[in-house]
């Protein structure tokens, strides 16, 4: 995995809690940060750019994206990565043998593939697709063992990339054990959270960094004077916590910094409004959460908009007024309302996708290491060979 964004580790997490609670004592699991510790320059950056990349480069970032998702282009830029690289995944295979390697992170599924297949012997490999709908090519390698899906259509470009049905299965996105034991009944977890236990509950993310539109949504919001309780949650970001705190609020208000008791405040609010990230979606569609949507990172998350919409587990605002509009509407609608689109978010739930998972890995891991026929040092030829110039 790599901390470029937050849902790489979290998915990483929640299969190996997963695995210790199945079997407990009889797993080792090492979580990897592969760029930050066995990358050059300028990969090992990419958990600290990342963040800045997409939120101050969001149209060129969309253009890169689709521009190299296509089967060759990804083919081309994985294997020229991988010669940047190489000798530093061989010494990650070397500090951490294992009996499985799982990967959840899409730059490096090819890569790392490549250098496992050096060995004269390898572990099974296992990829965990952690994009939930509009997939890139990079996740796709079809010589891993096994590659497990969030959903149909990443199941299909899984199909076009030339993977086998039967290496691939859909099994939803990892969400944390805990996220289901910690959800509870609407009265308890605002009684908890000292929240009013009657207003609708409007949740406002700004992500674990707070970064977005966040702080323009809420005065949207405020402005309509509407009946109801609103909580914001703004990350790590200290400077719009302090702000939103000296801020003078129409309905009673609740700002948060980091948290670490999302189920519960999923569990007590009425209305989501978040970007399209893929565990938010994931873990709302959990709890029964409708979602207003207000951002999509441009070609990556484009596809997470659809899944809400065409599930009918919420709309897409990518203005601060369109959001408060569409949360003003449907408090206005009424509460049957409510509990409908409820309903529809849970039915696009995937609660077990975690077990299964895990499950998976497990079976991997008990496989004999397989032989493979060793690769010689990946080169400038081999890469020009692919894209058919002669050297």
């Amino acid at each position: 995995m790599s901390d470029t964004g937050g849902g790489h580790r979290a998915a990483a997490e929640a299969i190996r809690e997963a695995l210790y609670r199945r079997h407990p004592g009889e797993v080792e699991a090492t979580l990897v940060d592969v760029f930050r510790d066995y990358t050059p320059f300028p990969f090992k950056s990419f958990p600290e750019l990342y963040p800045w990349l997409v939120n101050h480069g969001k149209s060129s970032w969309g253009a890169s994206f689709k521009l190299s998702n296509t089967r060759q282009r990804a083919k081309i830029l994985s294997s020229t990565m991988y010669m940047t690289v190489e000798g530093s995944l061989k010494q990650m295979l070397r500090d951490h043998p294992a009996d499985v390697v799982v990967c959840v992170h899409s730059l490096l599924t090819r890569p790392t593939m490549k250098a496992m297949r050096t060995l004269e012997k390898r572990p099974p490999y296992v990829v965990v697709v952690t994009d939930l709908v509009s997939t890139h090519y990079f996740w796709y390698d079809r010589h891993a063992d096994r590659t497990l899906l969030p959903t149909p259509i990443a199941y299909e470009r899984g199909l076009k990339a030339g993977l086998s049905p039967a290496t691939m299965r859909i099994t939803g996105l990892p969400v944390h054990p805990r996220f289901n034991e910690q959800l509870t009944d609407k009265p308890s977890a605002r009684a908890a959270l000292n929240w009013h236990p009657t207003l609708p509950t409007i949740l406002l993310l700004g992500g674990g960094d707070g970064m977005g539109p966040v702080s323009k949504i809420a005065r949207a919001i405020d402005e309509r004077a509407l009946n109801c309780q609103l909580a914001i949650i703004t990350g790590r970001n200290e400077a719009l916590k302090a702000q939103l705190e000296a801020a003078t609020w129409s309905q009673p208000t609740y700002i948060y910094g980091f948290v670490k008791d999302m189920p519960r405040m999923m569990a007590a609010a009425d209305i989501l409004a978040t970007k399209a990230g893929p565990a938010t979606i994931s873990e709302a569609c959990i709890a029964g959460l409708p979602m207003v949507l207000y951002d999509a990172i441009p070609g990556q998350e484009e596809g997470n908009v659809d899944f809400v919409l065409e599930n009918n587990a919420g709309v897409f605002a990518n203005q601060p007024r369109a959001a408060a509009e569409t949360i003003e509407q449907w408090l206005h609608e009424g509460e049957s309302a409510l509990r409908a689109r409820a309903a529809n978010a849970r039915r696009a739930a995937k609660p077990n996708a975690v077990w299964e998972i895990a499950d998976e890995v497990w079976e991997y891991a008990h496989m004999p290491p397989i032989p493979t026929q060793a690769r010689k040092k990946f080169t400038l030829k081999d890469v020009a060979e692919q894209i058919g110039l002669d050297l």
